[in-house]
């Protein structure tokens, strides 16, 4: 389990699932999760699945860059 989390923004997949951007910290390491949610009640509890990402905060930068370059590909 993680020792703590701080959830940055949830994205709309469907009515059922949502991606969460969070900052956690396990065993003293912090990293940014991106992992999707469901929920099974209308929106009242929203659970975990095994579908995400962990990112390290020093992989963060070319995460950004990698991000902005897909945005120019659709401006084009």
């Amino acid at each position: 389990m993680a020792d703590s989390s701080k959830l940055i923004t949830a994205i709309d997949r469907s009515e059922r699932e949502k991606l969460h951007v969070a900052v956690n910290e396990y065993k003293g390491r912090s990293y940014v999760d991106l992992r999707i949610f469901y929920t099974t009640d209308g929106g009242e509890n929203w659970r975990p699945t095994q579908k995400g990402v962990t990112i390290a905060p020093e992989h963060l930068d070319t995460l950004i860059d990698a991000i902005e370059e897909a945005k120019k590909e659709f401006m084009e």
